[in-house]
Formats: structure tokens, sequence, C-alpha cells
């Protein structure tokens, strides 16, 4: 089989306020990963998906049960760590990595990113979003990284808000980070990742420049911004309780 999901929940969420894993806040009466895990229950011929899990992971797996795979990321050093924690969990060829703390990506999108994969043979894969303005709805996507293409269309760059020119800062194309990779060549690549920033950590979205260095398409999917909103803070929290 060659489609996995990898969902990143290693996280304490600490500016939640709470002591629980962010993933186990509840959501209008349920875990907040439950709204991503009860969307990829939909796709069909997936091997059993990767749940990456890292502070109070005994707790996040007691309530997430058998229907998963487990690694453990310790200590949590970014996303892109984590990705390599799971890397000797994962079976299959192609892998999609999402977030436990996402509860508003539908099936349909995750679908359409997986043929849009599979029918130009990528090697990675990824969704953009793309907002009106950063008003209140959007304000949590503000600090997202911004996509760059040339006069074709193609992504040729992602620049992190933080290093972002203001001219660049004004573009609404951003990057929630979910990416489907050709898994043999994420292990050849991701290693290449450095943590050249004031974190230490490992991100990711730097895989996308690996790969535009080697001259590879980069894919994407438009979603609805709607779908990319996080629960990261107080505020977060307290608009998707407003939307569900």
């Amino acid at each position: 089989m060659r489609n996995q999901i990898v969902i990143l929940a290693a996280g304490k969420g600490k500016r939640m306020g709470g002591n629980v894993p962010k993933v186990l806040i509840i959501l209008k009466n349920k875990p907040l990963i439950f709204y991503l895990l009860h969307e990829i229950e939909k796709i069909n011929q997936l091997i059993k998906p990767v749940v990456v899990v890292g502070f109070m992971k005994d707790k996040v797996q007691g309530v997430l049960g058998e229907n998963y795979i487990y690694a453990a990321q310790e200590p949590q050093l970014g996303t892109g760590h984590a990705v390599l924690c799971a890397k000797n969990k994962i079976k299959g060829q192609n892998i999609l990595v999402l977030y436990g703390d996402m509860p508003f990506i539908s099936v349909n999108s995750l679908k359409s990113l997986m043929r849009i994969h599979h029918k130009k043979e990528s090697v990675i894969s990824m969704f953009t979003a793309s907002v009106p303005d950063f008003g209140v709805k959007y304000k949590s996507l503000e600090h997202f990284g911004r996509i760059i293409r040339n006069f074709k269309g193609d992504i040729i760059k992602i620049t992190e808000f933080k290093d972002a020119s203001e001219s660049e800062k004004k573009i609404k194309e951003v990057n929630p980070g979910i990416y489907m990779f050709n898994t043999k060549w994420l292990w050849e690549n991701i290693k290449k990742i450095k943590n050249r920033n004031a974190q230490g950590e490992y991100y990711l979205t730097d895989i996308v420049e690996v790969a535009i260095k080697q001259g590879i398409i980069v894919n994407s999917l438009s979603v609805n911004p709607r779908e990319v909103l996080g629960v990261n803070n107080k505020e977060d929290f307290e608009l998707a309780e407003s939307l569900l």
C-alpha cells in the first residue's frame, strides 16, 4: 500500500495555559485531534497512520487507542525532527504529514492532494492557502511563510514571515506546512535540513528549499484558509469554537 499519514502530536501547547498535551485539549466536547482523525478515517486503503507523540505520550496513546502506530519524539526539536523520529515506523511509499492541532481539514482536500501527488508522480506536493486579508478571522495565518512564484506560476521559494520584506508580507498566499512526500526521496534529503534558527530546531518547511535547489517542481493545491486554521493559543481556541 502506497499512502500513509503521519500526524505530529508531540506538543504541550504551553500557550494554551493547561498542563495537558495540546491535541487532547477539549474543543466542543471532544479532544482537538479527534476532528482530524475523523476525516482521515474516511480515506480508504491507507496504511495505519503514525502519530508522533512526546509530551505525556502515554496519555495521548491511551486516549487514541490501538488504531494507530506511535513514534516518540524526545526531545522535541521541530517538525523536521518529528518526521525523522517516525522513520522506522513508516512503511508507505508516500507519506502525508499533518498536524493534530488543525481541526478543520477536510477529507476532500486530503484526497485531492493525494490525487495530484500521484498523477504528477511528485516527490513533494503541498497545500497552500490564499486569504482575502489578515484580519481577525485569519490573523493566525499572518505569520505563516509566504509563497513566492515565478511568472509560470511555479513555487520558487517560501519566505518565512520573519525574513520577509515588506512587499513579501503583503503576499496573501501562505504556507500551512502540510506536505506529501515520496518517502524514498524524503529520507535521502531530510538530513539536509539545518537548525540554524533561534530555537535550534529542524523545520520541515526547509525541505521545500532542498527540492527547489534540485530543480524539482513543487506541486501545490490551494485550499480554503479555514481548513488550515490551527489552535496555538487562547484566541485561536475561541475562534475554533465559534466556527464549529
